[in-house]
């Protein structure tokens, strides 16, 4: 019965009631929450990983340079596939599957490259999963509220099981049980959230809403200047994310000298941060725009890599300055899916997210932990730190050209400008 409901609902292209869209992006969201702890363990376990395995710095940066390679590849193909086949639900299925038997892999590597083509399969399995997630987003939940949806679904599970539960519960079990149980613990959860989705998710409506408008190509949709910046902002930032996850927890132990439990907590406060900011922001950017949210968050930022360098206080003011600077977190589903959909074509938002996603993984997420790591075996572990202050800054000026798409913010202007004329 169910079934013949979704085929009529689908074949009608009409959403669900709330009920239902809160209930996709809360699963979408602990999916992709899923994924990230698998992406992340291995760097949460990097303090116990890089002297089992005599990795060095450069080779701690290829590992997080691997994966990002094939996640962007995967962002690439699959979403645009995703797009011209229609099919998102049966994506995302397999994709989850496929990324936890990679970290049991993760855990019986026993050398280095070993290691690093267990991080290349988990890569191509992860990259697809958010550009269908965001599809399934925009075909589901109502436009006013696409950038909280979009927000949640992709910064409140990743954030809080990826940056903030991981590390409390990785490093406590490696120093218990060792590392490789820490990867063998985390591939288990996606089993279960891909059963639910399979299950408790239909295949998503066409959207209809703009059936008399040709699809935009994407080659017309990289004329925008919103895609060509939101690009560029994916490399800055991703290249931010990414060398901090592979770098801060070693420079914490290294160079400032904390325990790794210490560290575990304080990496913990990123995810607690951006777990919050991943409906305060897109949801703060409903309201008054997305370029300034962009703005402000992206120079926020800057105060991450300065308190780590600089400040010698309590732990606890610490964490609160990584809570505070990791709040730039919260404009990734704004740069990644939502502004791109907003200016071109919402029907295009797998393979736009995709391609953007994509760009900042290659160009981001690919090169700069390799730099990064050399640039540490060079000058030390201070050198990836002030590298995330310089993405930050750069990201902050790309965001200042970006065109207005909030349709709330839109809408008032429009309607500002007809009352304008009217007087």
């Amino acid at each position: 019965m169910s079934a013949s409901i979704d085929a009529a609902t689908t074949g009608s292209g009409q959403r669900r009631g709330g009920g239902y869209q809160a209930w996709v992006v809360g699963l979408l969201s602990l999916n992709f929450g899923i994924l990230f702890f698998d992406r992340n363990a291995l760097n949460f376990l990097m303090p116990f990983v890089q002297p089992d395995l005599h990795l060095s710095n450069t080779q701690v940066g290829t590992l997080s340079s691997a994966l990002s390679l094939t996640w962007a590849l995967a962002g690439f193909g699959v979403g645009r596939l995703s797009d011209k086949l229609g099919s998102k639900k049966p994506v995302i299925v397999l994709a989850t599957i496929a990324f936890c038997l990679c970290s049991f892999v993760s855990g019986v590597a026993t050398t280095f490259i070993m290691l690093l083509g267990a991080r290349l399969l988990m890569g191509a399995a992860e990259g697809g999963v958010m550009p269908v997630s965001h599809a399934m987003v925009v075909s589901e939940v109502a436009p006013e509220r696409r950038g909280l949806a979009m927000g949640v679904a992709q910064n409140l599970g990743s954030n809080l099981l990826g940056s903030g539960l991981a590390p409390l519960l990785l490093v406590p079990i490696a120093l218990a049980y060792g590392w490789r149980t820490g990867f063998y613990m985390a591939a288990i959860p996606g089993l279960i959230s891909a059963a639910i989705i399979w299950f408790t998710l239909r295949e998503p409506p066409q959207d209809v809403s703009h059936e008399a408008h040709p699809t935009v190509s994407l080659r017309e949709a990289f004329r925008h200047r919103n895609v060509v910046l939101c690009a560029l902002i994916a490399i800055l930032l991703v290249s931010y994310l990414v060398v901090c996850w592979a770098f801060m927890p070693l420079f914490l132990t290294k160079v400032r000298g904390f325990a790794p439990e210490t560290m575990g907590w304080l990496m913990a406060t990123l995810g607690i941060s951006a777990g919050i900011g991943s409906f305060v922001v897109p949801a703060i950017s409903d309201a008054i725009g997305r370029r300034p949210v962009l703005v402000f968050f992206s120079f926020l930022g800057v105060t991450l890599p300065l308190g780590a360098l600089y400040f010698n206080g309590s732990t606890v003011v610490l964490a609160a300055i990584f809570f505070f600077g990791w709040g730039l977190n919260g404009v990734f589903p704004l740069f990644m899916a939502t502004i791109p959909s907003e200016s071109v074509d919402p029907r295009l938002t797998a393979t736009l997210t995709g391609v953007v996603m994509g760009t900042g993984e290659v160009l981001g997420g690919v090169l700069s932990p390799f730099i990064a790591g050399a640039a540490a075996d060079k000058w030390g572990l201070t050198a990836p730190v002030w590298l995330m202050f310089g993405l930050a800054i750069a990201a902050g000026f790309c965001a200042l050209g970006l065109i207005e798409s909030a349709p709330r913010v839109v809408a008032r202007r429009a309607a500002g400008g007809l009352s304008a004329q009217a007087a």
